[in-house]
């Protein structure tokens, strides 16, 4: 098995690492890629949720973080948590995921472009690049109150 098969895996950095819902049987690959820890976007009723993925990635030695963000109510609150995990976990290969990296590649978007300052081409990824052109009002404005609250907290 190869992480290629998770997903819509997507390694944005050489640290950062995106993709949809793993199975349970690819949460060992990725402790076994070296990352440390995994962070799930998506709800505990999402398709494909693993009940007891906390508990699996803590037993391959994984730090575990759970932001679940509804699909139809991203916040600000949301992206302010996933900003302090990322940040609070800056020197460990993460891994991050949600239901098919829709949600997900819009907070790390955020997140590289406005805290990392990565360029803007490279901190789109091309499952954001795909959803864009039908993206629905409210990612389209939670993406622009993402980056004035950012550009806000950079002062």
């Amino acid at each position: 098995m190869s992480l290629e098969e998770i997903r819509n895996f997507v390694p944005m950095t050489p640290s950062i690492a995106t993709s949809g819902q793993p199975t349970p049987e690819q949460i060992p690959e990725i402790a076994a890629a070296g990352y440390q820890v995994l962070v799930n976007l998506a709800l505990a009723t999402s398709d494909h949720a693993i009940a007891d993925e906390g508990s699996r990635a803590a037993g391959l030695g994984m730090r575990f973080v759970h932001i679940p963000v509804a699909f139809d109510a991203p916040s600000l609150d949301d992206l302010n948590h996933f900003v302090g995990v990322m940040e609070a976990f800056k020197g460990s290969k993460v891994w991050v995921h949600c239901v098919v990296n829709a949600r997900v590649s819009a907070f790390t978007y955020l997140y590289l472009k406005h805290v990392r300052g990565v360029p803007e081409a490279e901190a789109r990824s091309p499952v954001l690049e795909a959803w864009a052109p039908r993206m629905d009002d409210v990612w389209k404005a939670f993406l622009a109150q993402g980056e004035a609250f950012l550009l806000a907290r950079k002062g």
